[in-house]
């Protein structure tokens, strides 16, 4: 009878996350389109709803009823594997995610690791994908994403290591209550940049988002999906656009904790604040960014990307390591 209980109460707390970020993921996707509109002198959707604000049901409504179109010479079971793989993959990425003291679903101490080890797994299900299709489009999309993905976890993973050295550990509720003083975006600001950057180039976005450029690969690796699957994919993609802006906030943004420009008392407004409420603001200010660089950059070429990374930000994010271990070690 325990033993149940424990199943329903993980049940419980599972849907908890779930639902609201399925809901989350289809409002950023109607934030997007509104933000670019109003960017480009336009009205956005407008017509479903009042101000349009049941458009990504309407949207919802519509992938999950078309037909789910099978290539006839694609593998299939590894087709239709892949989107689903993608998006569970996106949706385990929150178990670690704390939304305040204590607040988690899986409070382990390797959740940075636990992060990094799911955001280089999501690579598979994308290769997956541009390989069963068994088209070149969509091949040449992933072998793209693939690279490109690949290559800034190698960043990312050196700026992740600089905030380790600070905190001296793995837990995300250590990093952010490591940040009470002084968030980390100020000692660490160029490493809080790159880190930005490469969660564009992550997660496939403009101006990185060369895994799906229309003017040449039609629409990369899910140039085959139709219907549910392709549905799949775009919550996937959104989910991670979501997770990689708390990443963000949690390690350079101090996370649920309010900036109290050094007056941490009762007195101060800003403390009155829920943690949660002050992680979801900048959460939001971060999925923004997302949507401005997209409507502000145009997409910049292959080799130009490759070359940020490899000539500038991997020698760079190593270096800023090296000082940031260098102080420690001095100082401590």
């Amino acid at each position: 009878m325990l033993y149940l209980l424990y199943i329903l109460e993980s049940l419980l707390k599972v849907l908890l996350i779930v639902v609201p970020l399925l809901i989350a993921v289809a409002y950023v996707t109607l934030a997007e389109r509104k933000i670019m509109a109003s960017m480009q002198l336009r009205k956005g959707p407008n017509v479903v709803g009042f101000a349009g604000l049941l458009q990504p049901l309407a949207d919802g409504l519509k992938l999950f009823s078309k037909e789910t179109i099978l290539p006839t010479h694609a593998n299939l079971i590894i087709f239709i594997i892949a989107p689903i793989l993608s998006l569970i993959l996106a949706l385990l990425s929150w178990a670690v995610i704390p939304y305040a003291e204590g607040a988690v679903l899986a409070d382990v101490n390797v959740g940075l690791l636990y992060l990094f080890a799911i955001s280089s797994i999501s690579v598979y299900a994308i290769l997956m994908s541009g390989w069963a299709s068994n088209s070149k489009y969509a091949f040449f999309g992933a072998i793209r994403a693939a690279a490109q993905m690949i290559s800034y976890e190698v960043c990312i993973g050196l700026i992740i290591l600089a905030v380790i050295v600070c905190v001296g550990s793995l837990n995300l509720t250590d990093i952010v209550n490591a940040q009470k003083d002084c968030w980390f975006v100020f000692p660490l600001f160029p490493a809080a940049v790159m880190f930005f950057v490469s969660a564009l180039a992550e997660t496939n976005r403009a101006p990185f988002d060369h895994a799906e450029g229309e003017s040449e690969l039609v629409s990369g690796f899910n140039t085959e999906y139709s219907g549910m699957t392709f549905a799949l994919f775009f919550l996937a993609e959104y989910s991670h656009i979501i997770i990689m802006s708390l990443i963000v906030a949690l390690l350079f943004f101090g996370g649920w904790l309010p900036f109290t420009f050094g007056f941490d008392n009762i007195f101060n407004p800003l403390t009155w604040i829920p943690p949660q409420f002050n992680l979801a603001i900048k959460t939001c200010f971060f999925v923004f960014c997302f949507v401005w660089v997209r409507a502000s950059f145009p997409r910049c070429r292959y080799d130009a990307l490759m070359q940020l990374l490899w000539k500038s930000y991997l020698p760079l994010s190593l270096g800023f390591l090296i000082y940031v271990a260098s102080i420690i070690l001095i100082f401590s």
